[in-house]
């Protein structure tokens, strides 16, 4: 497997494995009927860096990582990140999650933000602590989960500055 930058002959790809992450409706805030041309705001904008994970040309993650806030608050990063359901097992989603935290530091962000990572999202919750995440607040009835109904979110941050 190979993480590289994404680059335009990527977008229908990375569609598909964002299309497919978002219809369920139980991680991500995106609507599930949110349109392909969307993409470019939501997973290629100017402001963020995407990664993708390819094995044999097929690419089966993706990332992004921005800024979590403008100006004054732009020393902490965000990321987000997609794993093909069909590849999902492969530890796709740990490399990503480690190649993101290396490109933060090469940035120099001093650490890393995850705005909203739904309560019920179990794997996602328990990979990010193994990475050295921590909850670090909860929004009460944050997500309108598509099949649980309101569910919390969490707030979780790594100070890269300690390791």
């Amino acid at each position: 497997m190979n993480i590289r930058k994404a680059i335009e002959s990527d977008f229908d790809q990375v569609w598909l494995i964002f299309s497919e992450v978002i219809k369920t409706g139980d991680t991500y805030v995106f609507n599930p009927n949110t349109q392909k041309k969307d993409l470019k705001k939501h997973w290629f904008a100017d402001y963020m860096e995407t990664f993708v994970i390819e094995e044999n040309g097929q690419i089966l993650g993706t990332y992004i990582i921005k800024p979590n806030q403008i100006d004054l608050g732009n020393h902490i990063a965000n990321c987000s990140y997609m794993v093909n359901p069909d590849t999902q097992g492969r530890g796709v989603g740990k490399k990503l999650c480690e190649h993101s935290l290396e490109r933060a530091k090469l940035q120099n962000f001093e650490g890393i933000q995850f705005n909203i990572v739904v309560s019920t999202n179990k794997g996602a919750v328990e990979l990010w602590k193994k990475y050295g995440f921590e909850i670090i607040g909860t929004t009460p009835k944050g997500f309108r989960h598509s099949e649980l109904g309101l569910v919390d979110t969490y707030i979780m941050y790594k100070d890269l500055k300690e390791e």
